[in-house]
C-alpha cells in the first residue's frame, strides 16, 4: 500500500472563483485548496453551490472570474476533453453509468484517455476490489443496485488513474450500510495515493473521513477547518443550514 505524503503545495488551488448561470450567481469569490494525500469535504444544503464548484474544476462550466490550478498549472487553457488526461476524475451525482452497457464495458470507458497496456490488469484489480462487479461483469449495468452502481462509477473514474478524484453526493439514495461501504473504500483509495474532494449533504459521514472540510452556503464558504474544529464551532448549525450569511436573498446551484 502506498500512502501519499501531504505536502505544503496544493494539488488543487481555486482562487476567487465566480460562476454564473445567466443572472444567477452560483459561486462568488470562492477560495479552496486541496493538498496531495488529503480527503477534503464540502458540505452544505441543496442549492449551496457545491455541484457548481465541482463542475468548474471538471471543466463542465467556465468561471467568469478567478483561477483554477492543478499541481501549480492553470487549467484555464485545458479543454473539457483533456481534463481527465490532466489527472482529474469526477463521479457525478446520480453516477451516470451507461445502463445498457455491461459492467465491463462501463469500466473500459473509464480508461479511454489512457494509452498504456495495463487497462485490462486494472479492470481485473477492480473486480477483486469490488467482487460483485466481477460476478456481474457481463450483465447490463442498469441491473445493478444503487450501491453497486456507485461502486461501478467510482471504479470507472479510477481507471483514468487520476491525481484527484472528485465525488458529488456519493451517499445520495443509498442505505446506511452501503454508505458505510462506500466511505471505507474512499479511505482505501486515499491510502493508495489518490487525493479526494467529496461533496456531501451527509456532514457526519463526510467528517468521519475528511482531513479538512468547508461549509458552503449561498455560493460561498461560511466556515472551514478540521472536522473537529467545525463540530465545536458555535456557528456550524447556522452555516450548514444556510442561514449564516446576511439576509440578502442569494441564489446558488
Amino acid at each position: 500500500m502506498i500512502v501519499a505524503e501531504t505536502t505544503t503545495e496544493p494539488l488543487l488551488d481555486l482562487r476567487n472563483i465566480e460562476v454564473r448561470y445567466g443572472a444567477i450567481t452560483a459561486l462568488r469569490g470562492v477560495d479552496l485548496h486541496v493538498k496531495t494525500g488529503e480527503i477534503v469535504a464540502i458540505v452544505g444544503p441543496n442549492g449551496a453551490g457545491k455541484t457548481s464548484l465541482l463542475s468548474a474544476v471538471a471543466g463542465l462550466v467556465k468561471p467568469v472570474s478567478g483561477s483554477i490550478s492543478l499541481s501549480g498549472k492553470s487549467l484555464a487553457p485545458v479543454g473539457l476533453e483533456d481534463i481527465v488526461r490532466h489527472g482529474i476524475a469526477l463521479v457525478p451525482e446520480g453516477r451516470n453509468i451507461f445502463a445498457s452497457l455491461t459492467v465491463e464495458e462501463n469500466l473500459q470507458l473509464g480508461a479511454t484517455s489512457r494509452r498504456d497496456s495495463e487497462v485490462n490488469t486494472d479492470i481485473g484489480r477492480f473486480f477483486s476490489t469490488f467482487p460483485i462487479l466481477g460476478e456481474r461483469r457481463n450483465q447490463p449495468a442498469g441491473l445493478l443496485s444503487g450501491g453497486e452502481q456507485q461502486m461501478l462509477a467510482i471504479a470507472r473514474a479510477l481507471l483514468s488513474r487520476p491525481k484527484l478524484l472528485m465525488l458529488d453526493e456519493p451517499s445520495l439514495g443509498l442505505a446506511p450500510k452501503i454508505v458505510e461501504q462506500v466511505y471505507v473504500e474512499l479511505e482505501k483509495i486515499r491510502d493508495d495515493g489518490i487525493t479526494i474532494l467529496v461533496v456531501e449533504q451527509n456532514a457526519a459521514r463526510a467528517f468521519a473521513v475528511a482531513d479538512r472540510a468547508y461549509i458552503m452556503s449561498h455560493g460561498q464558504f461560511a466556515l472551514s477547518g478540521t472536522p473537529a474544529d467545525l463540530r465545536d464551532n458555535a456557528g456550524f448549525d447556522a452555516a450548514y443550514f444556510g442561514v449564516s450569511m446576511d439576509s440578502e436573498s442569494r441564489d446558488g446551484a
